[in-house]
């Protein structure tokens, strides 16, 4: 029941998402579409109130529960930031709106946007780890969290992972190819010294 509501949730998530975006600019009917954004968080709670339902009514504390928590934690983090892009690209698409700013590639610039989209997962795997801790809590010692504690460990290392692929962006930053091409077409039509200045 758990795994069925999760991908529920999302499919809800995606539907949402369109019906909003949709009203908002080829209806052109804005606060009704931004009505409709707006119950998006609705789906989170709702998977909550259901997985704790599940626990109090007995059930078992396992995988799915910690899935759960998983998930609404990452839509918790990430949900805003997925609504604005495609946000974005609709009103690119169908209200002729600005082409969407796309994420830097290079350097400095995509080394930031890495920690950015990193401390976003540290938003969302606290948020799951919260969740976790307070399920551990209500199932209570003498009951089976091992799941629950081995849902935590994953959070953890989904962290980690994150963490270490943001920090590679900054160790070894990706250069510009065009920028080493710029640089050796502007070297190679300089113009040379003239006979003039050779006198």
């Amino acid at each position: 029941m758990i795994v069925a509501l999760i991908i529920a949730c999302e499919a809800g998530f995606w539907v949402l998402l369109a019906v909003g975006l949709a009203l908002r600019y080829l209806a052109r009917m804005p606060r009704t579409g931004a009505a409709v954004l707006l119950l998006e968080p609705l789906l989170e709670l709702v998977l909550l109130i259901v997985t704790a339902i599940d626990l109090k009514n007995g059930a078992q504390a396992d995988w799915k529960h910690g899935l759960a928590a998983l998930y609404i934690g990452f839509t918790v983090a990430y949900g805003h930031y997925m609504i604005k892009w495609a946000d974005g690209h609709f009103l690119h698409r169908f209200a002729g709106g600005p082409p969407p700013v796309r994420p830097p590639k290079y350097g400095m610039p995509r080394a930031r946007h890495e920690l950015k989209l990193w401390l976003r997962t540290v938003l969302g795997m606290a948020v799951a780890a919260a969740l976790l801790q307070i399920a551990v809590w209500y199932v209570g010692e003498d009951g089976d969290i091992a799941s629950l504690r081995g849902t935590q460990g994953a959070a953890a290392r989904i962290l980690l992972i994150h963490g270490v692929i943001a920090l590679s962006y900054l160790l070894w930053p990706r250069k510009d190819p065009d920028q080493g091409r710029t640089a050796t077409s502007t070297t190679e039509t300089e113009p040379g010294p003239t006979r003039k200045t050779l006198r």
